[in-house]
Parts: C-alpha cells; structure tokens; sequence
C-alpha cells in the first residue's frame, strides 16, 4: 500500500529538538527538528544511522509532536530523517498547519511527495535515486558533495527542478577540507549555484 493511502496518528520518532538550522537556505533560522525513524536509501556517509531501522524506535503521537514545538515556542518544524516520506505526512502537517507553524521537510526525493509544505529540500542521493515528481516540487536541491562526479550529478538533477528552485552544494563533512575548495572553483564557473555549508557542525550546535 503507498504512503499516502494511509494516516498515520503516530509516527516512529528518533529524535527531537529545538535548534538553528544550519543548512541551505533557511540557515541560521530557529527550527524545531523532529526526525522520523525509517530509511533504505543507504548513505555511506550518513551520520544518523541509528535513525534506519524504523521498528528500533518508538511511535508517538502527531499531537504530542505538535506539543513540543509549542512549548518550544518555534515557528518552523523541519521533518527530517531517516527519509520521512517513507511515512504519511498528511495528519501531521495538516495538524502543524491548522497552528500557524511552517511545514519544512528535507528528503532524498525517493518516495512520493506527501502531506501539507511550506518548504521543500530534496537531497538526491545516487544510492536509491529521486522521484521527477518530487524534484519538481522542490524549494531546494542540496546536493552532497563526496568527490568530482557529485558534480555531474548535482546538474543531472538541476536540470529537473522548477525555475525558482534554489541551488545549494554541500560539501561532505569528514572531506570538507578537500571538498571546499572544488566546491568555490565549481560554484565561482557555476554562479546558478550557492555553497552550503553545514555550520551548525562549525557552531557545534546539535
């Protein structure tokens, strides 16, 4: 059965927290983070793999989460993962939305879009590819940057995504120090593109 064809009350949470988001466009701005359980796309570099085995974790209650974003008073909610749109988003986000609070969501784009968004990144991954109708929606393409060939990727999948859809490289953490300076010259060639960086490693902000 597909992801939208169900709602889900509960959903396998990770963890939750509020911070400052420290990628991409919204960087810099305060975000309440709640990451879902549940990913088969397989990054080598992923930093969260806990977050992959979704039974490892605990449901809770779409209006629990929404009660923790209240009290931290945040005005975004960023879905992340794991990849969250291997789960139903409607119920929660339609919920977040009724209560004035900004619907975010970062995905790798493999699953079918749904649920209820004000701002849509997709990180295409290489290892299980995203969805055209999924880039096509995106705000944001912010695409990982591990060696030279991530840079064909990158304008493979620019090149499916809307004209107002932001452009962002990003350098992979442990080989920032060789990435970095590829990424200027690319981006210096390539003005389309912007560098984003992940500055709440930098901050050392969780």
């Amino acid at each position: 059965m597909k992801n939208s064809e169900i709602k889900n009350s509960s959903l396998p949470l990770m963890e939750h927290f509020y911070t400052i988001q420290g990628e991409g466009f919204y960087s810099g701005h305060a975000a309440y983070f709640l990451r879902l359980a549940g990913c088969d796309v397989g990054c080598v570099w992923c930093d969260v793999k806990d977050s992959w085995d979704a039974d490892s974790h605990s449901k809770v209650d779409v209006n629990t989460m929404l009660d923790y974003v209240q009290k931290s008073k945040a005005k975004i909610a960023v879905i992340t993962g794991g990849e969250p749109l291997m789960h139903n988003l409607v119920e929660l986000t339609s919920l977040f939305k009724k209560q004035g609070i900004r619907n975010h969501i970062e995905t790798s784009g493999a699953y079918s879009l749904n649920g209820k968004w004000d701002w849509i990144c997709v990180s295409p991954k290489k290892f299980k590819k995203p969805l055209n109708s999924v880039l096509e929606k995106a705000h944001e393409l912010k695409v990982i940057v591990l060696n030279k060939s991530d840079f064909d990727w990158a304008e493979l999948n620019a090149l499916k995504v809307n004209a107002k859809c932001k452009l962002y490289l990003q350098p992979e953490w442990d080989k920032s120090s060789k990435i970095v300076p590829l990424i200027i010259d690319y981006v210096k060639k390539n003005p389309q593109w912007q560098i984003s960086l992940q500055t709440h490693k930098y901050l050392q902000i969780p």
